[in-house]
Formats: C-alpha cells, sequence, structure tokens
C-alpha cells in the first residue's frame, strides 16, 4: 500500500512539509510506503473547463506544462492521498488549489481511496482553509480521514511547527487513522467485500 501526500505550499521544507513528514512517518511505521509530492514554486494554470481531458484519448489534463499530470499519473498507483496547504488569507494557497480543481477535474483515480486535508498557519484561518479542501473528497466518493483534533499546526518556521505539541500529535493520529482505514479496506477486498454499485449520473441545476 501506498500514500501519497501532496504539499501544496510554495516551500519545499517550510512549515507544510514538517507536518505532512510527522503523518509520513507513523504512515511507514505501519509499513505503507509514503511519497511527498512538492507542487512547485512556479505558476499552476486553473481549469478552463474546457472538457478536453473527457475526450477517449486524452491522458489527463490537456496544459501539460506544470505538476498536475506528474501527480495524476502517480494518483493511479495509490491507495490514499494527504493534502497539504499553508492558510493564505483563510484559504488554500493559489497553488494548491489550482492543481486540485484541475487534478480532481481530469483524474480519475481517487474515488473510494481515503483522503484528508492537512494546513499550516501562524494563528488563524486554518478551519476555513480545511473545510475547502474537505470538499474535494466529499464530492468524488472518497472516505475522509480525519484526526482527534482538526487537522492544523501552528507556526512561522517549521522549528515552530515541531514545538505545537498537540498539532504534531494530531499529525500522527491522522497517519494511524489513515493505516487503519488503509489496512480495513483492503481487509474487506481480501473478505470479497465489493465498491457499491454506482448508479447512473443525474445532472440536473435548478431551472429544469
Amino acid at each position: 500500500m501506498k500514500v501519497l501526500l501532496i504539499n501544496g505550499s510554495p516551500k519545499a521544507q517550510g512549515c507544510t512539509y514538517t507536518a505532512l513528514c510527522e503523518v509520513a512517518k507513523e504512515l511507514e511505521k505501519e509499513n505503507i510506503e509514503t511519497e511527498i509530492f512538492h507542487v512547485g514554486n512556479k505558476p499552476i494554470r486553473g481549469c478552463m473547463a474546457c472538457n478536453a481531458c473527457f475526450r477517449e484519448d486524452a491522458d489527463g489534463c490537456v496544459f501539460d506544462d506544470d505538476t498536475v499530470n506528474i501527480a495524476l499519473a502517480k494518483a493511479k498507483e495509490v491507495d490514499g492521498f494527504v493534502f497539504g496547504s499553508p492558510v493564505h488569507y483563510a484559504g488554500a494557497s493559489g497553488q494548491i488549489t489550482s492543481f486540485l480543481d484541475r487534478f480532481f477535474y481530469a483524474g480519475e483515480a481517487f474515488q473510494y481511496k481515503p483522503g484528508a486535508a492537512i494546513v499550516s498557519c501562524r494563528r488563524g484561518g486554518s478551519t476555513a482553509a480545511l473545510d475547502q479542501l474537505n470538499k474535494y473528497f466529499t464530492i468524488s466518493n472518497m472516505p475522509v480521514v480525519s484526526s482527534q483534533y482538526w487537522n492544523m499546526v501552528h507556526g512561522n518556521t517549521p522549528e515552530e511547527v515541531k514545538q505545537d505539541l498537540e498539532g504534531m500529535q494530531t499529525m500522527r493520529t491522522l497517519g494511524k487513522n489513515m493505516a487503519w482505514l488503509l489496512k480495513s479496506i483492503q481487509a474487506g477486498k481480501e473478505a470479497g467485500i465489493t465498491l457499491p454499485a454506482k448508479e447512473p449520473r443525474e445532472m440536473t441545476n435548478f431551472i429544469r
């Protein structure tokens, strides 16, 4: 089993990375492979809803000049996800917002795979950013992994994040909970439990 942890901070090894590493250490203790993937600090295009990714011959997003398609290829091979972001103006970073809009729109590798979001902040705005990130899971048939508190750490530097003892414990508990859920899903598969049967998709709006 493997979990892909995506660092949505422009800083490759800052506060968000520090929190993701704490989650990854607990997963590895449970013999679950991890990879931390940095979305990068270069511009990431937003989704244009061009629907080119829906063509039968499509292989990811039509825009191939950033890290989205690289991550989409990795997503097919993993069993769970953790998305991390710093808090910018009480929301997720611009990098990970643009990244995830295209990642989820173009990807089909997320259904029934556990997902978790974590955020790092200096002081406030963390719960609003978490709400934003969790919505990607709840529209994609993904079990959402929680912890003993909201998945956040506080600090202005990696060293300060490590001093947030409750936050770091929350990250470790998240890793343990993710491992437990992954192993439970695997045990269910081995016991012959199949995925839920899907109905044909109904698409409506509010004028018809």
